[in-house]
């Protein structure tokens, strides 16, 4: 028996020494004829040390990565940090500094836990996206997105965050508040910057069937409505007073004999436009109002709806009917054109505000339920078209295609195309982000900052100078703001935004194949070596910000010539969230986990071992119901199996030799891990491992010994598949057995065809739903065969009391009698 004792607060310098002598997971360079494979984790914010839910996204991604260095792969598993954003900017003005000292100093933080943590990463790829060496390249791509006519500034209305001073993009704003404080959103005039991630609307969408089977069907179900394709028609209605017409976009043409009012968006232009003289005091008084709701607070079906009559009437472009002008708040100045033609009988929140204002209903669509004038509910569904002139007695679809037609023959209308998805809105008034590399010259108008001028670096504000003040920091900054222009050297202004950190983080994994590139973003092929990303691992709560934009970016990359794929991610993992008694874990609640805390107590690989054991990746697991001491009394087994067996023999023996019956434990579970490992059931997977420990132990101490051969195959597999999430452990473990680190480079196992046959079965036989007997038989035993012997079973036969009514065989492993 050996004499080691499992301590992995030992274990852990010593192999942190080990790998960051030997680099073992250092991606292959030109000449390696390795077949390639890259695992990207999504990377990490530099806010403080690492905490629980990096360790379990961090341990689920690294069991694949290792896994994947044991199959023989070149694999490329990089690290970096995606360091701009506000809380280092908040962060520096309670402490009357720089952004930079904040952020740097947590990103040395994390590095040193991520090595103590043991992930498998590349670290000659490491970035961070407040370099200047990397945010060039974020201005770099601004500018050539410009040329290409999809980065453009516009005024308008945007999502305000009061408390952090900026704008947010649609998807930054969750139930109406600022998804990272939590603030209430306004809405706000201003003039900002938008990348046109519109025009790839439709590739957006389709190009999702190829993603069918790689990624979380919830994930493209979120991406597949947030872009919200929808088909129908645009529908001119003549305004009295007004020479240009009025466009609305509906999904239901079919019902435009059923259009008994008009709505506009009250905070539209539109709606000051039509508004006849006499009504605009009310107007503005209404428009007031309406600007402290968000757009979630105008949408809800439960808010009572409100409105302004604007003194106009539209004309009806099918029947020639005057129907009034309304402003409302339920109608959104961003959705198809602003305005809409309201057909309460057919849709709620039209009847609500029907019914409200004592406006007509009448239905036009027969669909067998009671009038919605009677009701107040409205009836949206399929039906025979009445009240419709040509269109009666024709279906839902038929009245589309025909009153489509009749709009394009009088040229009113014509089939149309609409999206929930909008411009991507990427202009903040905060500092720490990448400027924006525009100059304003009053003569020449928006012009890039050349290329050879990059990076537009920071000026050196902190403190007290970036507290935020309705505009950019930037802007007190006279001497960096006020520049020569570089068309006509005259007199001009840079533009004082940064950009949205989700630029940022939208091409990093493109970087990471060549990270010291000077000659542009990324070499072109370094990034067809490596790309597309074979899996990529992290939260869901980026299924719509993060995912879209990285897809949107690879797009125009492909259409720039610089990517052969248009798709990043071939397969994406989503973890689950790390909670604690059944909540997310808080200061506020008192129920916060501190990993670092747990590491210290336990040990990196029982830490591991618990998140990867607790269940499938992407469950939430509860840390009260977990035991990382559990996991910790389990690696000390393992571990003492793999030092007796070393101790016992040295590598190289006769494996065939040993004993049979350990050694079709040892291949079954060499050929289950590795099925499950493939199919993400790590949990099952670790499973398995402890069943093959307990089997080398009973072999050990009741069996052959710890000299016999089988013994060392099964500590030498135990070694290896425990390097996917226990990696001291497992590292130490191969080394007492006698070989060279590193463990991740040991090989994968094979398992033996001929040890996997099975030559019985146990059989369960039930007598009226209890189990009675277990039989010995033979996998391709037949049902007839197995009725048999399970009726003359003399334990059995003491239950039946006469003959069945029913057997049911499920051979080889189920009888189930009736009596």
């Amino acid at each position: 028996m050996s004499d080691e004792q499992y301590d992995p607060q030992t274990l852990q310098p010593k192999w942190q020494r080990r790998w960051e002598e030997l680099e073992p997971y250092q991606a292959g360079g030109d000449g390696d004829e390795r077949p390639r494979r890259y695992m990207c984790d999504m990377f990490p914010y530099p806010s403080g040390d690492l905490h629980m839910g990096h360790g379990e996204v961090f341990a689920i991604a690294d069991v694949v990565a290792r896994y994947w260095f044991q199959r023989g792969y070149d694999v490329l598993h990089p690290i970096g940090w995606d360091s701009f954003g506000l809380p280092a900017e908040n962060a520096a003005i309670r402490r009357d500094a720089h952004p930079a000292e904040w952020t740097y100093a947590n990103i040395e933080t994390q590095a040193t836990s991520f090595k103590r943590y043991g992930i498998s990463f590349d670290w000659s790829r490491r970035l961070h996206t407040s370099d200047p060496e990397y945010y060039r390249w974020n201005q770099w791509l601004f500018n050539r997105f410009f040329e290409r006519g999809l980065a453009y500034r516009k005024g308008g209305l945007v999502n305000w965050c009061p408390k952090d001073q900026t704008v947010l993009a649609n998807e930054q704003v969750v139930a109406g508040k600022c998804e990272r404080c939590g603030t209430e959103v306004v809405r706000r005039e201003l003039t900002q910057w938008y990348f046109k991630i519109t025009d790839y609307a439709d590739r957006l969408l389709d190009d999702m069937a190829g993603l069918e089977g790689g990624w979380p069907e919830r994930v493209l179900a979120m991406q597949r409505n947030w872009i919200g394709r929808s088909e129908g028609a645009d529908v001119r209605f003549t305004i009295e007073g007004r020479d240009e017409p009025v466009t609305v976009y509906t999904t239901r043409p079919d019902t435009l004999y059923g259009a008994t009012f008009f709505v506009v968006a009250a905070d539209a232009a539109l709606a000051e436009e039509i508004c006849a003289p006499e009504k605009l005091p009310e107007l503005e008084a209404y428009r007031a109002e309406v600007a402290k709701l968000t757009d979630i607070e105008r949408l809800s079906t439960d808010k009572d709806k409100t409105g302004v009559f604007l003194g106009r009437y539209a004309v009806n472009p099918v029947n020639g009917e005057r129907i009034p002008v309304w402003a409302a708040d339920y109608v959104l100045s961003d959705y198809g054109h602003g305005a809409i033609m309201a057909v309460p009988a057919h849709d709620q929140r039209d009847l609500d505000f029907a019914r409200r204002f004592g406006l007509p209903v009448q239905v036009v669509v027969h669909t067998g339920l009671p009038d919605p004038g009677e009701t107040g509910v409205a009836t949206p569904g399929e039906g025979t078209l009445v009240n419709s002139g040509p269109l009666d007695g024709l279906s839902k679809a038929e009245a589309i295609a025909r009153i489509t037609e009749v709009l394009q023959e009088r040229g009113t209308g014509a089939a149309a195309v609409n999206y929930r998805l909008r411009d991507w809105l990427l202009s903040r008034q905060r500092f720490w982000g990448t400027p924006i590399p525009i100059i304003h010259c009053p003569d020449c108008g928006e012009v890039p900052v050349p290329d050879d001028q990059l990076p537009v670096r920071l000026p050196d504000l902190r403190g007290e100078a970036l507290a935020p003040k309705g505009v950019s920091p930037l802007a007190s900054a006279t001497d960096w703001v006020n520049v020569a222009c570089p068309k006509c050297d005259g007199p001009a202004r840079r533009d004082t935004d940064t950009m949205d950190t989700f630029v940022d983080s939208s091409w990093y994994f493109l970087r990471y194949c060549s990270p010291g590139y000077e000659d542009g973003p990324f070499d072109v092929e370094q990034v067809r070596r490596w790309g597309p990303i074979d899996q990529y691992v992290g939260g869901v709560e980026h299924a719509v910000l993060h995912l879209l934009y990285s897809r949107f970016f690879t797009k125009v990359l492909h259409d720039m010539g610089m990517l052969d794929f248009t798709e990043p991610f071939l397969r994406l993992l989503n973890q689950g969230q790390v909670i604690n008694r059944g909540k997310a874990m808080s200061k506020s609640l008192g129920n916060g986990v501190d990993l670092g805390e747990q590491i210290d107590a336990f040990g990196v690989d029982a830490v591991r071992l618990t998140m990867v054991f607790a269940g499938p990746p992407e469950d939430d697991i509860d840390w009260a119901d977990l035991s990382p001491a559990a996991s910790q009394r389990f690696l000390a087994r393992a571990f003492r199996v793999m030092a007796e067996a070393g101790a016992a023999s040295a590598p190289g023996v006769d494996f065939t030799t040993g004993d049979v019956a350990l050694r079709k434990v040892t291949h079954h579970t060499i050929d289950e891990v590795t099925r499950l490992v493939d199919s993400y059931r790590f949990n099952v997977a670790v499973a398995r491992m402890m069943e093959l420990t307990s089997a080398a132990r009973k072999a050990i101490d009741s069996g052959p010994g710890a000299a016999d051969p089988a013994v060392r195959e099964a500590a030498e597999t135990l070694a290896i598949m425990l390097s996917l999430v226990t990696p001291y452990v497992a590292e130490e473990g191969w080394e007492l057995l006698g070989h060279g680190p590193t463990v991740s480079h040991g090989g994968w196992p094979v398992a033996d065809p001929a040890l996997l046959v099975q030559e019985t079965v146990v059989c369960v036989v039930q007598v009226a739903g209890k189990v009675r007997d277990r039989l010995e038989v033979s996998p391709s035993i037949s049902d007839a065969e197995l009725e048999e012997l399970a009726l003359a079973s003399e334990k059995v036969r003491a239950f039946l009391g006469g003959t069945p009514r029913k057997v049911i065989v499920r051979a080889p492993k189920l009888v189930n009698i009736v009596p």
